[in-house]
């Protein structure tokens, strides 16, 4: 375990960043193909696009701030009181202002992971951020009991924070994403619980970012929020639902944290579509399942191809890929200048320039990226 130091180039200008990319080539934006974003290759669905038509002509009013029939339904939805729901623009918005409210002290956080997490706490002057460091060798598995450990602050040859006069001290809050961004490791549902009663026990907060769990729904805890005051899950509709363009996610609170995060929480940070949009994809059945059988289809075509172009694919729970190739970075490059994006992780801590992560789009998206990646890697000048 590592104490962290901020990193100094900002990850968020290189995720989906479409409109860089179009102005450097020259192109248009729908031109360029984004694979550096995680989206549903299937796109907004059809029932939210004819909502969002519907209610244009109302978009004179302000949103509702309370969001309270979307509440309504997610509640119904996940089986939990609506009083522990607050939305936000995006989820983004609830992890910011959650390590604003609560201003920790210690925070635990993988490497590697995403590193929004990191740039929450910031706003915490004598913040020690502390990172539990994920092997390559087990394919940056979580190891349940190492990080309890890890949270309890105790120290061995594996967990180890030089320099700290917090270094021994137990952490106020940590957060895990679940399924990880970017390894799209799935931590079982038994072990989340039980960093979860861990967490309880040492009146620490595990705030359990879920924002790819509808890929894998089987791992989620959310239903087991009410039951621990120190847990909070938090969901994002950027990615299943493809509405990243919209903002609009939501967290599940203890009673009393949700009552501190509505007091400091700005006004109207979830629009009116975006209200709408997250009901309606809340029912959508007939768009969750075209999703799996497709993501099935193209997980496979993927795979096998990756492995016949010597590319070391690691197992995923979700619809992107965590990639290792020799000079990844410089893969990158070359499939940008061909109008392509791929996230580079070399920033990501606990990673280096032989990684990338790679979404899962559609069936012509994806072959063509087959076909430049074998043109890069068998032509690399």
């Amino acid at each position: 375990m590592t104490e962290t130091i901020f990193n100094k180039h900002d990850p968020f200008e290189d995720v989906g960043n479409i409109y860089r990319l179009a102005e450097e080539l020259k192109i248009q934006e729908r031109q360029v193909m984004d694979f550096s974003a995680s989206a549903n290759p299937l796109g907004v669905s059809k029932k939210i696009k004819a909502e969002l038509r519907r209610h244009l002509k109302f978009l004179n009013h302000y949103p509702d701030t309370d969001t309270r029939r979307l509440r309504k339904r997610l509640s119904q939805y996940h089986g939990i009181d609506p009083e522990t729901i607050l939305c936000g623009n995006g989820s983004t918005e609830l992890i910011h202002l959650t390590a604003r409210v609560l201003n920790p002290k210690k925070v635990l956080v993988t490497a590697p992971t995403y590193s929004g997490y990191e740039r929450a706490c910031k706003t915490s002057y004598e913040l020690r951020v502390m990172s539990y460091e994920l092997k390559r060798e087990n394919n940056f598995e979580i190891k349940p009991e190492e990080f309890i450990a890890a949270m309890q602050g105790k120290q061995n040859s594996q967990l180890l924070t030089p320099n700290s006069e917090l270094s021994e001290a137990p952490c106020d809050m940590v957060f895990l994403c679940n399924p990880n961004n970017p390894t799209g490791r799935l931590l079982k549902r038994e072990d989340v619980k039980r960093i979860a009663e861990a967490a309880k026990e040492l009146r620490c907060y595990l705030i359990v970012d879920e924002a790819f769990i509808d890929f894998c729904p089987e791992g989620s805890v959310m239903k087991y929020a009410g039951e621990n005051p120190y847990l909070i899950v938090m969901r994002t509709m950027a990615h299943f639902h493809a509405l990243s363009g919209l903002r609009i996610g939501y967290g599940v609170f203890p009673h009393d944290l949700v009552r501190s995060l509505r007091e400091d929480k700005e006004p109207w940070t979830v629009n009116s579509l975006a209200q709408r949009a997250a009901v309606v994809a809340l029912q959508d059945k007939a768009y969750r399942k075209e999703t799996f059988s497709l993501l099935k289809q193209e997980k496979r075509l993927l795979e096998k191809n990756f492995k016949k172009l010597g590319i070391e694919v690691l197992p995923s729970d979700t619809n992107f890929y965590l990639l290792r190739t020799p000079d990844a970075t410089e893969i990158s490059k070359h499939l940008k200048q061909r109008g392509i994006l791929v996230r580079d992780c070399s920033d990501f801590r606990g990673l280096d320039n032989s990684y990338m992560r790679v979404a899962i789009k559609s069936h012509k998206e994806n072959c063509i990226l087959i076909r430049e990646l074998s043109a890069i890697m068998n032509h690399p000048g």
